[in-house]
């Protein structure tokens, strides 16, 4: 996984503040595919999106939220939200204008709407509390992870297929966007079969 950094697993959950539900076996240099493998094997995979949504880096991290996002929301243009639609944009382009559009966009959304996490994620990215004089403050350790992990934990709670292919869709997201890919294993799948 190339776009996975090459640092024990555990430390970057300690980075953030994380714990998995599971005592892993793996030491604690193990790198994220080999605690990948074991959470898989014990069939822990709510632990497996948790480490996924830290060792994502996070441009991609908020790209997988958005394809989240995007199961229960459903395909753009039709189903846009403000919220999903700059927390996208800001994807392609991470620039501070995108970011100040991310702002607007968690400001002007509907109390209910699941897809400001997508926006939070990407203005917690950048490792401060958003553009302007909200720079000067850190984010809270590990927000952006936490809200792109949650916004996974939502879909997988939407979902009314079958639940564990569905979390392995979602499990299979991640890594195709860490070895390089864009995420889209499912209609990948669909083309090819």
């Amino acid at each position: 996984m190339t776009k996975i950094p090459a640092l024990p697993t555990a430390r970057m959950l300690a980075e953030v503040n994380t714990k998995l539900s599971l005592k892993l076996d793996a030491p604690a240099s193990a790198p994220t595919d080999a605690v990948l493998a074991e959470l898989d094997a014990k069939g822990k995979p709510i632990d497996m999106l948790r480490v996924l949504s830290i060792a994502l880096p996070p441009r991609e991290r908020v790209w997988w939220a958005c394809l989240a996002a995007r199961d229960f929301v459903g395909p753009a243009p039709d189903n846009n939200t403000p919220s999903l639609e700059a927390a996208e944009a800001w994807v392609f382009r991470p620039s501070p204008e995108n970011r100040e559009k991310l702002m607007q966009a968690i400001d002007m959304a509907e109390p209910d709407d699941e897809t400001v996490k997508c926006a939070l994620s990407a203005i917690y990215a950048e490792g401060s509390l958003g553009p302007g004089d909200l720079d000067e403050h850190p984010a809270p350790p590990g927000g952006s992870e936490v809200m792109a992990f949650a916004v996974n934990v939502i879909a997988l709670d939407a979902y009314e297929g079958d639940f564990e292919a569905y979390t392995q869709e979602l499990v299979d997201r991640a890594v195709d966007i860490a070895r390089g890919g864009n995420g889209q294993v499912k209609a990948e799948a669909e083309e090819e079969g």
